[in-house]
């Protein structure tokens, strides 16, 4: 497995797949080709299909010039690799074009071409099932954090730190910004609301209800572009930070402890990206939501003092439960169902902690076989409940939009 660096970004919204990795793919682009006149930009399949609500012709104007560049939309054409295809070719003053470069985002702001392993960094892990980790751990006495230290090194610890300073960030931004988030929706910021009336509650649902409006700040945010860190992605960006800021700010944990909670967390959701996928694209949004919330869930219990075998649970449980999610975004938005998803994400991988405790961590399906099942039923999925808004609940709004302008 790669780097937790790679897993971890600290970008701009609202999607990593479609708006993080074109601009990556675009600045790779053109440190190519510098002295180019024009750029053509054809977009193939969900990031054709997306692309417009998830800022994907922005991202790439922002780094190629609006003035020089062409960007050639294909929803149709949906290539084998991967669903989100690109092409890039650079035309010279004399018109001639360059050979096509095909590049492929394949979430979390991750690039590779067709048939090669992805463009980052080489493997740094020499074990990518948790299983295997969990072994280890057991064998040493160590932690899963501690193994996430002895393959990334020391530095790692001031990586975490600018993570972490970057989602408390976003949390607290997002519960100040009042106002309509960008896009046809005209959706209204609901997280200082929920903060405000949270303030109002018992312990009990004041605790739930804080929750929700540190996920719902750090989705807002997303949504309208702002700055975030993928967590594994910017569509589940606000489950982790979440649960991590009602942690440390209920129980007065040291930043410390919640840079080891990042590092647990990063190994679940590093298994995710490595052994099956992130990329809503290319599974549903299990791979997004889904997988958030099982790194949020071994984050929780690393905090609670979980062991090994009782994060394990809590991490399998997270995404067990979360699987066959289809991602259906409504106008191709990361707001309508992503927004709320994030926000009930973020407390059932609380709910996860609890139940894995009480369990002692003992239960019959791991983590790993979920990963395998997950990366299955993401195959099987048809393609309009893969980020094509398409189907599902996209389909469904444009229905009712359809009726409301026939009745007028």
């Amino acid at each position: 497995m790669k780097t937790l660096r790679e897993l971890y970004r600290i970008g701009y919204g609202p999607s990593s797949s479609h708006t993080m990795g074109p601009r990556f793919a675009a600045e790779r682009f053109l440190k190519r080709n510098p002295g180019a006149s024009k750029f053509r930009v054809t977009l193939y399949g969900s990031l054709a299909a997306t692309g417009r609500g998830h800022l994907t012709d922005w991202a790439i104007y922002e780094v190629l010039g609006r003035e020089r560049t062409e960007i050639v939309w294909h929803p149709e054409v949906v290539l084998d690799f991967h669903p989100n295809g690109m092409d890039f070719t650079a035309i010279d003053a004399e018109g001639h074009e360059s050979p096509a470069w095909r590049v492929f985002s394949v979430g979390g702001g991750a690039l590779a071409e067709e048939g090669k392993q992805r463009l980052e960094s080489p493997d740094i892990y020499d074990m990518d099932h948790l299983s295997d980790i969990q072994a280890w751990c057991d064998k040493t006495g160590k932690s899963y954090w501690e193994y996430v230290e002895e393959c990334e090194g020391q530095g790692i610890w001031d990586f975490f730190g600018e993570i972490w300073t970057a989602m408390r960030a976003a949390v607290e931004r997002g519960l100040e910004h009042e106002g309509i988030l960008p896009g046809p929706l005209n959706l209204r910021r609901k997280a200082p609301i929920y903060y405000i009336k949270a303030t109002g509650y018992g312990p009990n649902l004041q605790s739930r209800a804080l929750v929700f409006s540190y996920a719902l700040a750090v989705s807002e945010e997303n949504a309208s572009g702002g700055q975030i860190v993928t967590a594994p992605t910017c569509g589940a960006s606000g489950v982790v930070p979440a649960v991590l800021y009602h942690i440390w700010k209920s129980r007065k944990l040291s930043d410390m402890r919640i840079y080891r909670a990042l590092a647990t967390a990063g190994l679940v959701g590093n298994i995710a990206k490595s052994r099956a996928s992130i990329s809503g694209a290319e599974a549903g949004c299990q791979a997004e939501v889904g997988v958030a919330c099982a790194m949020a869930a071994a984050a929780a219990s690393y905090l609670f003092g979980g062991s090994p075998g009782e994060i394990e649970y809590a991490a399998e449980m997270g995404l067990e439960h979360h699987l066959g999610m289809t991602c259906d975004p409504i106008c191709g938005l990361v707001q309508i169902p992503c927004i709320e998803r994030n926000a009930h994400a973020a407390a059932r991988a609380l709910d996860a902690n609890i139940y894995a405790t009480f369990a002692d961590g003992i239960h019959r399906i791991p983590y790993d076989k979920v990963i395998e099942v997950m990366k299955q039923t993401g195959h099987d999925l048809p393609s309009l409940y893969r980020e094509t808004s398409e189907g599902g609940l996209a389909k469904s709004f444009s229905q009712l939009q359809e009726k409301m302008q026939a009745a007028k």
